[in-house]
């Protein structure tokens, strides 16, 4: 069964912690064999190791280690644990589990993509490979790819704009739509929530100039209106093709990222 790869992809996608939880080994009468696996989260379940005590002892557990999630590695370590299926646990199996729990915490770095065109999957189709998550949108669905790579969750919506108040605080926002007047209404959303950890625009000197000045007439003060990086992408980078573009703009992502 591969219920929990989906139930983890669909977590990650999402951004949500989980916990899984493997069978590692089994002796005597136990309710699963070695290699059953379950997925917890804080409110939700997917799979099973075979119900009863045993199964409510390792939710419970695995919770713990969820709860805990905030205080920093050591919360993130894999845990072992055995039990023996006896009266302590409420079972009369008569048997004996080692069970492995292992946080899945969503990755801390996390881009959102706004637009699908050339330079958009081309940006999406490296990103797909560092250690981040992406959130793509467009309101387009014809030109999301089938299916979008692992770790980018692609999501279809009438107002690009709106998704800025649910993006995750600190994200990385990069914004390259096929309308210009789309992108100003992304920008402005992101400068107006304003929890983004870096905000980009493709573009020219003259759209950034252009986009400024709009701000600014708007009450965005010089110092707000600052942080908008346009055009995007690591300096010394030059080229106008997707592919390299896409390049240059993960560069200056990892450059940020990087501690110094």
């Amino acid at each position: 069964m591969t219920d929990w790869i989906t139930a983890l992809a669909e977590l990650a996608a999402a951004g949500r912690p989980a916990v899984l939880v493997t069978v590692l080994r089994t002796e005597g009468s136990t309710p699963r064999e070695a290699g059953a696996k379950m997925v917890v989260t804080a409110q939700d379940l997917s799979g099973t190791i075979g119900g009863g005590h045993l199964e409510q002892e390792l939710i419970a557990e695995a919770r713990t280690l969820l709860s805990r999630t905030s205080a920093g590695e050591e919360a993130s370590a894999p845990v072992v644990r055995e039990l023996a299926l006896g009266p302590s646990l409420g079972q009369c199996c008569g048997g004996r589990v080692m069970a492995l729990l292992e946080p899945v915490l969503p990755s801390r770095w996390q881009v959102a993509v706004f637009g699908a065109g050339h330079v958009g999957k081309a940006v999406v189709k490296l990103l797909a490979d560092l250690p981040c998550e992406v959130t793509w949108i467009d309101p387009r669905p014809e030109e999301f790819p089938p299916p979008p790579p692992l770790r980018v969750r692609c999501l279809v919506s009438e107002s690009p704009a709106d998704e800025v108040a649910e993006l995750a605080p600190g994200a990385d926002l990069l914004v390259m739509t096929h309308s210009h007047a789309l992108d100003f209404e992304i920008v402005e959303a992101a400068l107006r929530r304003g929890t983004h950890h870096f905000l980009g625009l493709i573009g020219s000197q003259t759209k950034r100039a252009t986009f400024v000045k709009r701000l600014e007439a708007r009450g965005y003060p010089a110092t707000q209106v600052a942080s908008l990086r346009c055009p995007v992408g690591m300096e010394g980078i030059s080229g106008k093709e997707p592919a390299v573009i896409a390049v240059a703009v993960a560069a200056e992502l990892l450059r940020l990222r990087t501690p110094t």
